[in-house]
C-alpha cells in the first residue's frame, strides 16, 4: 500500500509536513574514524546516539588503517554500521597522510554540512578533521582531550595538543586531563571530564571475548598452548617508531622478549610497520624456537580475549594501557612516558622505559611476585557514552 493510499490526501500532507519538520530540526552529527583504536571509541558513541532522538549520525572512516579485511572485522564485532563515507586515503607520511584527510574531507563537509563534528583519540584523522572543520566553522567534540605525554617527539603529542586548542566540547577519560586542559587556558565550560569510552566497548564485548586457547589452537600454536596452561603466558604489543624504527633498538628488545620466553612463553601481535622493520632487520631466526611466537594483528575480540587471561601484558600503546587496567592485567609499558597517567597512579600499568634490561628485570618481577593489582579509576564504568552525548545534546542546545 502506497504512502498516498495509507493516509488520504489531506493526512498524507500533514504526515509529510511533520516528518519535513522533525529531520530539518534533527542535530546531524558527523563521526570521524581513521584507525582501529578509533573503531573501539566511537562504537559505543554511535550506539548511545542512535537510542537518543533528535540525532541525525553519519560515520565517516579517512581510511587511515586501510587493511579493508581486518577493518571489516571490526567493524563487524564492534556493532559499527558501515560507513557513510570512505575517504580511502591510505598510508603516507604524517604530512601527506594529514593531507589528503584534510582535501578529502573538506569535499564531502562543503557538500553536506553537519551541526558538529565528533572526533577521537589522537591520530592524524583526528587532527585533519578538525583543522579543515575549524576553518568551515563547524564545531567539533574532542572526545579523550586532554591526555599529555609532554613528548613532542611523538606525532601524537602534537595532534592532541593542536586538536585540544582548537576544539569547541573537550570531553576527558580522567581528572588530571581536565587540569593539564586548564593550564593550558581553556576555558572550564569547554570541558567535560565523562570517563573513559573505551571502557565502555570492553565491557559490552567481555563476553564474546575470544577464548586465550581457542586463538592458540586456530593459529596452531598448540606446543605453546600447552606450556601456557603450565606457566600462563604474555601478550606483546610494540609499533612505536621509538621502539622499532631504530634496528639495534628493536633487535634489543626482541631479544629481551627471548630471554622473557625461557619463564613464559609470549604471544606477540605484530604491527605491519614492526613486521617491515624485524624483515629488513633480519630478526625472524629470533622467532624459530616457537616460544615467541608472532601472529598478524588481531580482532579486537582476540585480543580482549589475550589481555584478560595473561599473566601480563607488554606494550608501548596508549588504549592497552588503559584496557589492561579495567581487567586487572599486570602492564609494562615500552616507553619512557605517558600520556595515561592514572594507569599508573591507579591502574595496573608500569612505565618501565625502552631499555631492554630494564624490560626483562619488569617481567621477572611480574612473574615471580604478581605485578600490580591497581583499581579501576572514576568514571571507567562502561558508561561514558551516555554522558558524551548528554554534553554534546547542551552544547548544541545553547548554539
Amino acid at each position: 500500500m502506497s504512502e498516498r493510499e495509507e493516509l488520504g490526501n489531506g493526512d498524507l500532507l500533514q504526515h509529510r509536513c511533520r516528518r519535513f519538520i522533525k529531520e530539518a530540526t534533527l542535530k546531524r552529527l558527523d563521526c570521524i574514524v581513521g584507525t582501529r583504536p578509533n573503531f573501539v571509541k566511537i562504537a559505543p558513541i554511535i550506539r548511545a546516539l542512535l537510542r537518543r532522538e533528535g540525532f541525525a549520525v553519519r560515520l565517516v572512516h579517512t581510511g587511515q588503517h586501510y587493511d579493508v579485511a581486518l577493518n571489516a572485522v571490526f567493524f563487524d564485532e564492534l556493532g559499527i554500521p558501515d560507513p557513510d563515507v570512505n575517504l580511502e586515503v591510505g598510508s603516507g607520511t604524517h604530512t601527506e597522510q594529514t593531507a589528503r584527510i584534510m582535501l578529502a574531507l573538506e569535499s564531502v563537509l562543503t557538500n553536506d554540512r553537519p551541526d558538529m563534528l565528533i572526533v577521537v583519540g589522537d591520530v592524524n584523522s583526528t587532527l585533519a578533521a578538525t583543522l579543515v572543520a575549524s576553518k568551515m566553522l563547524i564545531p567539533v567534540a574532542h572526545v579523550e582531550a586532554g591526555l599529555r605525554s609532554n613528548d613532542r617527539a611523538m606525532p601524537e603529542e602534537v595532534n592532541r595538543i593542536v586538536t585540544d586548542s582548537l576544539c569547541d566540547l573537550l570531553l576527558t577519560t580522567e581528572r588530571s586531563a581536565s587540569d593539564n586542559l586548564l593550564r593550558e587556558g581553556a576555558r572550564p565550560e569547554r570541558i567535560g571530564f565523562v570517563g573513559n569510552v573505551m571502557i565502555d566497548t570492553l565491557h559490552a564485548c567481555l563476553e564474546r571475548a575470544v577464548p586465550a586457547g581457542r586463538t592458540f589452537d586456530e593459529i596452531g600454536a598448540g606446543v605453546v598452548a600447552s606450556r601456557a596452561e603450565k606457566s600462563g603466558y604474555g601478550f606483546v604489543t610494540l609499533h612505536r617508531p621509538s621502539n622499532v624504527d631504530d634496528e639495534a633498538q628493536l633487535r634489543g628488545l626482541i631479544e629481551a622478549l627471548c630471554e622473557i620466553t625461557h619463564a613464559i612463553p609470549l604471544l606477540f601481535a605484530v604491527h605491519p610497520r614492526t613486521r617491515a622493520k624485524m624483515e629488513a632487520a633480519g630478526l625472524g631466526r629470533l622467532f624459530e624456537d616457537g616460544r615467541l611466537l608472532a601472529t598478524p594483528p588481531l580482532s579486537y575480540l582476540r585480543s580482549l580475549g589475550l589481555m584478560r587471561e595473561a599473566r601480563l601484558v607488554i606494550t608501548d600503546s596508549g588504549g592497552i594501557q588503559e584496557e589492561t587496567t579495567a581487567l586487572g592485567v599486570p602492564c609494562l609499558t615500552v616507553r619512557d612516558n605517558t600520556e595515561r597517567p592514572i594507569t599508573i597512579a591507579e591502574g595496573t600499568n608500569t612505565l618501565v622505559g625502552t631499555s631492554p634490561a630494564a624490560l626483562k628485570e619488569a617481567a621477572a618481577d611480574v612473574l615471580v611476585n604478581g605485578g600490580k593489582c591497581g583499581r579501576v579509576p572514576e568514571l571507567w564504568d562502561g558508561n561514558a557514552a551516555e554522558r558524551i552525548v548528554d554534553h554534546v545534546r547542551t552544547f548544541l542546545a545553547f548554539r
